[in-house]
């Protein structure tokens, strides 16, 4: 088990994909689940970087799209953890689409994913304690314990949507 605490700086990971007709949709954009899986890995990625354990995503948050991605752009994506915790760790995504023609970059999806680190029967482990380095990495990490307390406060409950999904 690691003690020291460990720099966000050192769990980036920058990821690209070539969107290809494949993981597009009939208007030639990509397909939210593509993008999605995309950032679930790439998350995952920054979160075994900081943790050094296999990790599971338990949650979504914040998914947003917030334009297309063309066939043929590139797909750049970056992670790194936010905030750690005992056993999880806060991941923030952003997606950008580049031409590959001009280099014009622009940002099409943002999301918040937390993970949980594991051993190899499934039991969590602890992960180590996120070092902040700078006022933003502070405000960034009390932002993400109070989304972290919400997200547990809803986790149990459900909701009047699930009640109707269950049926």
């Amino acid at each position: 088990m690691i003690t020291t605490p460990r720099k966000g700086s050192d769990s980036i990971v920058e990821m690209t994909q070539l969107l290809l007709p494949g993981d597009a949709n009939a208007l030639g954009a990509a397909f939210g689940g593509s993008v999605m899986g995309w950032i679930d890995i790439c998350a995952a990625v920054a979160a075994q970087r900081h943790s050094r354990q296999l990790v599971v995503t338990a949650s979504m948050d914040d998914l947003h799209f917030h334009a297309p991605i063309k066939v043929g752009f590139q797909v750049i994506l970056r992670a790194r953890v936010i905030a750690a915790f005992k056993t999880s760790m806060e991941v923030g995504v952003t997606v950008h689409a580049e031409n590959p023609l001009t280099g014009e970059r622009q940002l099409t999806t943002s999301a918040l994913l937390t993970f949980v680190a594991l051993d190899a029967d499934g039991k969590k482990l602890p992960v180590p304690q996120l070092a902040l380095e700078s006022e933003v990495e502070r405000l960034a990490s009390e932002e993400a314990l109070t989304r972290r307390t919400e997200r547990l406060g809803r986790k149990d409950r459900g909701g009047a949507w699930l009640r109707l999904l269950e049926k």
